[in-house]
């Protein structure tokens, strides 16, 4: 299956149906009077978050979704039947946005959770609600309200606990495929991860959700290589692992760079913990190792982790103080308001 993280679709709720003109006539019931229903309610537009979706590659070939207008409604006072809701499916960490691209309408971050997007058109009136003491025999008939339309935009952002970022062939998803179930490419030639990959880590009891990106290069924000599209998907995680290539010419460089290309991107992304790993130490002798993190510990780099992915070295240290960031965000998340529902 294609991953697809962004899409622009247009919506529209049904329209109301149409009152009726109507007027009984029974036998042995002289000046029988109207009797015409109203018209049927449109449907509604709603978005609904489905934690079986993991892309929007349904709205790729499909962009124009109606719902079902309302019926008309008829004699003996019968009221046209409601258009069904349209529901649109969408993974889980799904954005709803207006057609700006900037306007936020609706964060579908609970599993399961369904928002009404768009009100269907209220039904007319029929003949029988216009009668009055000085009309008996009203005509009149009212058509159903038009419903809603917009273009808006579908954006996923991947809920996840950790994010992996660094430079092309950082190492991140053999950290990926070293301590989760998932099969990411690895090669040994840049941008090998064309798209985000999630894994889960299963760590003392606990279980974390780790999200691999493409690498980032200088540039990256101005669209440079894959650009900075998908550091979307790491906006939600609670700490961010920034690996660093041991064997690089120059590490300090390759930091800075990504640092730089996290606080152009902006959104937080480089105000977030971050967890600095300088990867493939199984490559070089322990002086060359001890050399590399002095260079970093200069430039500022409080605290390093020294990994293999290959042998496992320092990966259950890494994993734990990942853990340890990811229980303060949730404890600091408990303890906020809950958001008033918009629904």
């Amino acid at each position: 299956m294609r991953f697809l993280d962004e899409a622009k679709i247009f919506v529209k709720s049904g329209d109301g149906g149409q009152g009726c003109v109507s007027f009984r006539r029974e036998k042995f019931v002289p000046d029988g009077g109207p009797n015409g229903g109203d018209g049927g309610r449109g449907g509604d537009v709603r978005v609904r978050a489905d934690p079986s979706l993991n892309t929007l590659i349904d709205f790729r070939y499909r962009q124009h979704f109606k719902a079902e207008r309302g019926r008309h409604g008829m004699g003996s006072d019968r009221t046209g039947k409601s258009g069904a809701p349209l529901v649109l499916d969408v993974p889980v960490g799904t954005q709803v946005l207006a057609d700006d691209r900037e306007t936020l309408l609706f964060d579908l971050t609970e599993p399961g959770r369904e928002v009404r997007l768009l009100k269907g058109g209220d039904g007319g009136f029929g003949n029988a609600r216009f009668k009055t003491s000085t009309n008996r025999a009203p005509r009149r008939a009212d058509p159903g309200w038009p419903g809603e339309e917009m273009w808006i935009w579908l954006r996923l952002k991947l809920l996840a606990d950790v994010g992996l970022v660094g430079r092309p062939n950082a190492g991140k998803s053999t950290l990926l495929a070293a301590c989760t179930n998932a099969k990411p490419k690895i090669a040994d030639y840049p941008f090998t991860t064309l798209t985000p990959q999630l894994g889960v880590v299963e760590l003392d009891h606990d279980a974390l959700v780790l999200a691999d990106i493409p690498g980032l290069i200088e540039g990256a924000s101005a669209g440079t290589g894959l650009g900075d599209r998908f550091l979307g998907h790491v906006e939600r995680c609670a700490v961010l692992i920034h690996l660093v290539d041991a064997t690089a010419a120059d590490v300090v460089a390759d930091y800075r760079t990504v640092r730089d290309e996290l606080a152009a991107y902006g959104h937080g992304l480089a105000a977030k913990p971050e967890l600095v790993a300088l990867s493939k130490i199984d490559a070089l002798g322990e002086d060359e190792v001890d050399a590399r993190a002095a260079e970093l510990a200069a430039a500022g780099v409080a605290r390093l982790f020294r990994l293999s992915s290959i042998v496992k070295t320092g990966l259950p240290a890494l994993l734990r103080a990942a853990r340890h960031e990811v229980d303060r965000a949730r404890a600091a998340r408990a303890t906020e308001p809950a958001p008033e529902s918009v629904e």
